[in-house]
């Protein structure tokens, strides 16, 4: 194996040839198998900038103060690594995973992290000292202008329990992100486009937000009084629910309670529920529960846990059903048109057509549904209406879509 070269008096980073990177990848993976001749992967202040190592696993490896700008690492593994100080800036890192990652310091100006798995991973500032012969001690700085995320990609991008006190993501694009529990404390986020962003429970005491997009944002269980919010957009924002939930006087689980009842008993017993614009969050879960022909267009479905759920032919037009546990679910014929499933799992769930007679069959509609970052692997979904609907990122592994009507240009995967 090619050795790595050692660092000169004159310079921290390294040139990397790359047969060197290539043997080092090579005994890391057999070093995270525990096979001989492993040994993990040392990559600190190496120059690896527009190096191609998409899927490589690195989970554990030191990658210090690594010059890595403009590397393609597209759904590479590295969680628990060490990228602190690190040059990320314009990296490709869609569909990474870097769970509990040291990114302290790390610069990641203009780095796609569409999709990413950063749950738990460090992003707080940080400063690398260098010792130099000459001038005693220095910092190392890979830019001008700092460490952060100023106008990175992380749309999508799963970020709860992350660190991010006082960094920096000016301009970031957030979309869809999820930053649940994440400690934002000083950050700087002003101008950011955080729409549909998960903030529940997050801190964001001390940090800027001004004029950061948060349409539709869920900001349940977090304290705004200390951020500065001027002239951000909080237009539509979900915020905790209250605890009990009545329409027209009635407890909401007395009316489900009922409409149950009526679809056990054909309609002799108790009565269909016809609740528009309903916040279901209060129950918390309704798994299991049978559903079927429930009308509840506009109902807030936000992260429940409705597994095995019994919902054929119900009519949830615009829904927002973002982050619900749909796993198995009974959706047959279901009106699903706007609805939000955004990061929804719906693996193993009946998307097909519900038969409602001889001849006869309502299929579910999903036009113009967002699904994007949702699980459909194992779904069945023959001949859904999925016209307009948007599937970027969404797992289909496995999902039946014959005859399915899908947005236009859209290739499903094949197998």
């Amino acid at each position: 194996m090619s050795p790595l070269p050692a660092a000169s008096p004159q310079s921290l980073i390294r040139k990397a040839p790359a047969a060197a990177v290539k043997a080092a990848v090579e005994a890391h993976g057999r070093y995270l198998k525990g096979l001989p001749g492993g040994r993990r992967a040392t990559l600190a202040y190496l120059d690896l900038s527009h190096f191609e190592l998409d899927g490589a696993d690195l989970s554990e490896a030191d990658l210090t103060g690594a010059l890595l700008a403009g590397a393609s690492l597209r759904g590479a593994v590295l969680d628990r690594a060490v990228l602190y100080g690190a040059d990320l800036r314009d990296a490709d890192l869609r569909g990474a995973r870097l769970t509990r990652v040291d990114m302290r310091g790390a610069y990641l100006r203009g780095a796609n992290l569409s999709g990413a798995d950063l749950s738990g991973c460090d992003l707080r500032e940080g400063l690398t000292a260098v010792q130099d012969g000459a001038e005693g001690f220095r910092l190392l700085h890979h830019a001008e202008d700092g460490a952060g995320l100023d106008y990175a990609l992380l749309k999508g991008a799963k970020m709860s329990g992350a660190q991010m006190s006082g960094a920096f993501a000016r301009a970031a694009d957030l979309t869809d992100a999820d930053l649940s529990g994440a400690t934002l404390s000083g950050a700087r986020l002003n101008n950011a486009t955080m729409n549909r962003v998960d903030l529940s429970g997050a801190e964001i005491f001390g940090a800027d937000l001004s004029g950061a997009l948060l349409r539709r944002a869920v900001m349940t269980g977090v304290d705004t009084s200390g951020a500065n919010l001027e002239d951000a957009d909080l237009a539509e924002v979900l915020r905790a629910p209250p605890p009990l939930i009545y329409v027209d006087d009635q407890p909401l689980h007395e009316l489900l309670e009922a409409h149950e009842a009526f679809c056990a008993s054909g309609g002799a017993k108790g009565r269909a529920a016809n609740i528009p614009q309903v916040d279901f969050r209060p129950l918390r879960r309704l798994k299991g529960r049978k559903l079927s022909g429930l009308a509840a267009p506009g109902a807030i479905l936000f992260g429940m846990d409705l597994e095995g759920v019994e919902l054929q032919g119900a009519n949830l037009v615009g829904a927002d059903l973002r982050g619900a546990n749909l796993r198995k679910a009974d959706l047959r014929g279901a009106r699903l048109a706007d609805a939000d499933l955004a990061r929804a799992d719906l693996s193993g769930a009946k998307l097909g057509p519900l038969v409602i007679g001889e001849g006869r069959a309502l299929r579910a509609d999903l036009t113009r549904a967002t699904l994007r970052g949702a699980n459909l692997s194992g779904a069945s979904a023959a001949r859904a209406r999925l016209i307009g609907a948007d599937l970027s990122r969404a797992n289909l592994a496995g999902c039946d879509l014959r005859g399915a009507e899908l947005p236009e240009g859209f290739v499903p995967p094949k197998g």
